[in-house]
């Protein structure tokens, strides 16, 4: 699948004893030899959850990782991995989706969709041929037409927001989900809010992101995503509806990631091909 993977290792791991972490991991940054799109994350990067359902309380965790950079169809991506794990005895989750972002362009080059909610089974993975402006799933041989040429998916979407200004009050618009029946995909931006995590408290900016599709940030799902509101804008608390109930993820840990910078690398730099 993938020629190479960039070596990037990061170098600080932070738990969220604090509201004055909101600086940590800002000046983490990784050289590298190919353009480079601003982003508040990078390789290594990772947000650890504890996961409830409705009245069930805490019975599980989740977790979004930038895993690293790999090469997918020849051009530097993000992998990006978003879990989510546990449930009670008859209503289990077992949900994870994993999606390569382009470094410079930011958008998805391959989505692998893995479900497993209460009886329900699936397993997608679609390729994107932006030159052909094609869609193409791995597992079967159905195919379909790009609707945009910067495509995105549920979780490379998240990652996206993260770089929007998120001005309260403002709605954003995209044509940019893959499929053509889930645009247009909007991000409405709520208020500012705080969330109490255990004993601490985190200022927070509330979205609601709204993808036409059954995902997790569909119409009906009534999703909210508290992002931190600094420049990292990690996910501090997020909440939708899904089969078995509405899924609640608080954010437990972080682990900062390198940024990656467009340079020329120094001999003794950690990425390598």
């Amino acid at each position: 699948m993938n020629a190479h993977r960039w070596l990037l290792v990061p170098v600080l791991t932070s738990t969220l004893a604090s509201p004055a972490s909101a600086q940590i991991g800002s000046a983490l940054a990784q050289t590298v030899s190919f353009p480079v799109a601003p982003v508040p994350f990078g390789p290594g990067e990772s947000q650890k959850y504890k996961v409830e359902w409705g009245v069930f309380g805490s019975v599980g965790e989740g977790s979004l990782d930038v895993v690293g950079v790999d090469t997918m169809h020849g051009y530097p991506s993000y992998h990006l991995n978003f879990k989510v794990k546990g449930g009670i005895l008859f209503a289990k989750v077992d949900d994870e989706m994993q999606s390569w972002l382009d470094v410079s362009r930011l958008f998805t080059r391959r989505f692998d969709q893995k479900q497993h909610e209460v009886n329900y089974k699936r397993h997608k993975i679609y390729d994107f041929d932006i030159d052909r402006m094609e869609w193409t799933r791995q597992d079967n041989d159905e195919f379909g037409v790009l609707a945009s040429a910067e495509p995105l998916d549920e979780v490379s979407f998240l990652y996206f927001v993260r770089t929007l200004p998120l001005v309260v009050g403002e709605t954003y618009k995209f044509d940019r989900y893959f499929k053509a029946e889930g645009n247009p995909v909007v991000v409405k931006v709520l208020r500012r809010d705080s969330v109490k995590i255990d004993r601490d408290t985190y200022h927070t900016i509330v979205v609601q992101p709204i993808i036409r599709t059954k995902g997790i940030f569909s119409e009906g799902g009534e999703a909210e995503v508290h992002f931190s509101d600094d420049e990292r804008r990690l996910i501090v608390h997020l909440r939708a509806k899904m089969s078995i109930g509405t899924l609640k993820m608080w954010l437990q840990s972080y682990t900062p990631g390198r940024q990656l910078v467009a340079g020329v690398p120094d001999a003794n730099d950690g990425a390598t091909r």
